[in-house]
């Protein structure tokens, strides 16, 4: 899996929200967006997402311009600002209605992923109950459940509790070790220090530093 973005920019109306990012991400490795709020990092990761078609420049996922064929990235999931899911549904039942999606996940995989992020015992809550912690880990186990190449987090521990934040983080870094390409957006330094083996550091729209 690998992401290539070659000098993209976004306009929104008479903003440029973001200016002629170029970056080349590759499978096994933890990315980090760093940068104060409105510095451009959610609006990143959705164009990586096909949610949001740039004013120039590519985005290219596996080989695939997303933009130029108009799909959206294979074997990737998200969780891009505040979750959101069917309030009257349980957790569990949400994770199930979007396992019917694709089919290539049952019952044992969603309660497997649910167990991962701390989420077992609240399964049968329904989802207007959850607290803000619950909707992240929530939010967590849609990325997780599926098994995919790509996985995007944006401010994943946000409401999270100290115990699950460090179950994560080690779940995180078990599938780097698999292989997978791991993208997350974080003002958190110790998400940084623990878990990102290249940081770019942005501020408005732009990508400031790398290291």
């Amino acid at each position: 899996m690998k992401v290539e973005i070659k000098n993209m920019s976004k306009k929104l109306e008479n903003e440029m929200v973001l200016n002629n990012i170029s970056l080349n991400m590759k499978d096994g490795k933890i990315y980090g967006l760093v940068g104060r709020n409105g510095s451009g990092k959610s609006m990143l990761l959705k164009t990586i997402c096909g949610f949001v078609k740039p004013s120039s420049g590519s985005v290219v996922v596996d080989g695939v311009d997303l933009y130029e064929k108009g799909c959206f990235p294979k074997s990737t999931a998200a969780l891009i600002e505040r979750p959101n899911y069917l309030s009257e549904l349980t957790g569990y039942e949400n994770l199930k209605l979007l396992a019917s999606i694709n089919k290539v996940i049952g019952e044992k995989e969603i309660l497997s992923t649910l167990e991962k992020v701390n989420l077992l015992e609240e399964k049968d809550k329904k989802f207007k109950k959850y607290s803000l912690g619950m909707k992240q880990k929530l939010g967590i186990a849609q990325v997780l459940m599926e098994n995919p190449n790509l996985m995007i987090l944006d401010e994943p521990f946000n409401g999270l509790e100290e115990e699950s934040v460090i179950k994560i983080r080690k779940l995180l870094l078990e599938e780097k070790k698999k292989g997978k390409l791991i993208i997350i957006a974080t003002h958190i330094k110790e998400d940084i220090d623990e878990l990102c083996d290249v940081i770019y550091r942005m501020d408005k729209g732009t990508i400031k530093s790398e290291k």
